[in-house]
């Protein structure tokens, strides 16, 4: 059994993760401790960043609204509007 390297939690059903490009494999007990060390951090609200995110000047935000915020007019807008446009209403419940 592997001890996870953010917890130190020993688990039947841990995993590995190998980095990119090389270097040791991480451990870990839970997707949560795989995205708390390897997850990067919103250059605005510093939530981690799970999805593909936003990258402007080089620095990385969890979406365009965050980037905005961050003083980046320039900054590309989510694709709210064009979206909802192109999705089909819910059935009703």
């Amino acid at each position: 059994m592997a001890s996870c390297v953010v917890c130190g939690n020993e688990y039947d059903k841990s995993f590995e993760v190998l980095p990119a490009g090389g270097g040791e494999a991480l451990v870990f007990d839970s997707f949560e401790c795989a995205i708390h060390r390897l997850a990067p951090t919103c250059g605005h609200c510093e939530c981690r960043i799970i999805g593909h995110g936003v990258e402007v000047a080089e620095r990385l935000y969890c979406c365009a609204n965050c980037a905005r915020e961050a003083e980046h007019t320039n900054a590309p807008r989510d694709r709210v509007d064009e979206v909802a446009s192109s999705v089909p209403p819910a059935a009703p419940v």
